[in-house]
């Protein structure tokens, strides 16, 4: 009995080590000048291809935040995260409202994810939504909101967040989908292109998708109403 105990104890205090770890590791602040070479979310992506024997190339072109469509920057906000630039890293509204659909439906997703926590999770976690990578998940939002500026948190997750199998990154995004480049992308491509993000490797931003038709409308109408755009979207939904 008393070495079942001992077990016991051994495995919460990994549990809690492993947790306390994401207090002090990684060095978030290497992320104020220099862009991550291979996120843990690819090296995920390369592992599930190699069970599956795919052989599939990565894709991925690093663009500064001066060479972004402002069009894309607005469509992703506005699709992802549209209190980014007022919250702290997390919306708990969001959180709030996920929390009680989950309850709803008896399946515990764990949304409301901001653009931050994104990043945390494409950066140094797996897409795993049980409890504990949450928390991790959460402590590293914590630290990279405390220590990096907000254009720099969403440079960094315009750049490696996925937009199809094996295209990571606005830059690949553009020239796979579009044949431009990042800085050239239209209201209309960038409504499209935002539009997928939940799901990009079942949605294709120039496929003939109702979901991506309706949802990209409903994002061009929002930039509309902003005074982002003037109103000249005219795609026929399927």
């Amino acid at each position: 009995m008393k070495s079942i105990k001992l077990i016991i104890i051994a495995l919460i205090s990994l549990l809690l080590l492993s947790i306390a770890y994401y207090f002090i590791f990684p060095d978030v602040s290497k992320l104020k000048k220099e862009n991550p070479k291979k996120t843990s979310f690819i090296g995920y992506r390369e592992e599930e291809w190699q069970k599956k024997g795919k052989m599939i190339e990565i894709k991925q072109t690093w663009i500064p935040f001066s060479r972004i469509s402002p069009y894309l920057i607005k469509a992703v906000l506005i699709a992802e995260d549209d209190k980014f630039w007022k919250h702290e890293g997390f919306d708990f509204e969001a959180i709030e409202k996920a929390v009680e659909k989950d309850i709803k439906q008896k399946k515990f997703k764990f949304g409301g994810s901001t653009i931050s926590q994104q990043l945390a999770k494409n950066l140094y976690l797996s897409p795993s939504k049980n409890p504990i990578r949450k928390l991790k998940e959460a402590i590293l939002t914590w630290r990279i909101e405390k220590t990096l500026s907000k254009k720099r948190i969403l440079e960094l997750y315009l750049n490696v967040a996925e937009w199809g199998e094996g295209i990571f990154g606005i830059g690949a995004a553009s020239f796979h989908y579009y044949g431009k480049p990042a800085s050239e992308l239209s209201p209309e491509e960038a409504a499209r292109l935002a539009s997928v993000l939940p799901n990009p490797r079942k949605y294709n931003p120039t496929g003939t998708s109702r979901y991506v038709a309706n949802r990209s409308r409903i994002i061009y109408n929002i930039m509309v109403k902003r005074g982002i755009v003037e109103p000249e979207y005219e795609e026929d939904v399927e």
